[in-house]
């Protein structure tokens, strides 16, 4: 089972509370895939950070991302980076900037194309990834926004994942100026071997780092 719905319980148990929520397009959630983009999703994330900064319990922030996910946290950390409210730390489990390369190679998962001339859409399992986050991937400025973060940030990424290289999360780490590198040996892209071992360190992180 994907962990974060129980890694929200966990930070439940630790006197954390959590968001968890599906982008534009995604789950239950209003919207087009094929309209979907990079900056569609950081302009999402940054609407719930603001819903979350009005909740009268609410002191710090976190933002925790996985895979595509870690890219949207990670850059909007960095675009927020000389607010005040700028979250507190930041939590990136399998961040895929691959994502940047995929699209210059013409590729996606499974699908291929012509990066230089994308069509209107990719089909890429039951979502049509439309030619605008093609585009803008191509010129994404992953690593130059996201370094310009300066809290502490957790990196986990699996050694075993096949749609990330372990050379993507050990940039991130490289470009940033305080943050920890954790590499599961035996671990894919969905980080699901050893939960509780995530959950452990994610939530001792949180903990450690939010008071």
């Amino acid at each position: 089972m994907y962990p974060i719905p129980a890694l929200a319980r966990a930070l439940a148990k630790a006197g954390i509370a959590s968001i968890c929520f599906d982008f534009d397009a995604h789950g239950k959630s209003e919207g087009k895939f094929i309209d979907m983009t990079i900056s569609s999703e950081i302009a999402d994330a940054k609407a719930v950070m603001a819903y979350a900064r009005k909740l009268p319990f609410v002191s710090d922030i976190a933002l925790l991302g996985h895979s595509q996910g870690g890219v949207i946290a990670g850059m909007l950390a960095g675009e927020m980076e000389d607010l005040p409210q700028r979250p507190k730390c930041l939590v990136l489990l399998a961040p895929a900037a691959v994502l940047k390369d995929d699209a210059i190679a013409g590729r996606c998962m499974h699908a291929r194309y012509d990066a230089s001339n994308p069509p209107a859409y990719v089909n890429v399992l039951f979502h049509k990834l439309g030619r605008r986050f093609i585009l803008e991937a191509q010129q994404l400025p992953v690593y130059e926004t996201s370094s310009r973060y300066s809290g502490k940030v957790c990196i986990i990424q699996g050694k075993k994942d096949k749609i990330v290289p372990v050379s993507y999360a050990e940039r991130y780490h490289e470009s940033y100026k305080d943050s920890e590198l954790y590499i599961l040996e035996n671990e894919g892209h969905f980080l699901k071997g050893n939960k509780a071992g995530l959950i452990n360190s994610v939530v001792t992180f949180l903990k450690d780092n939010l008071k």
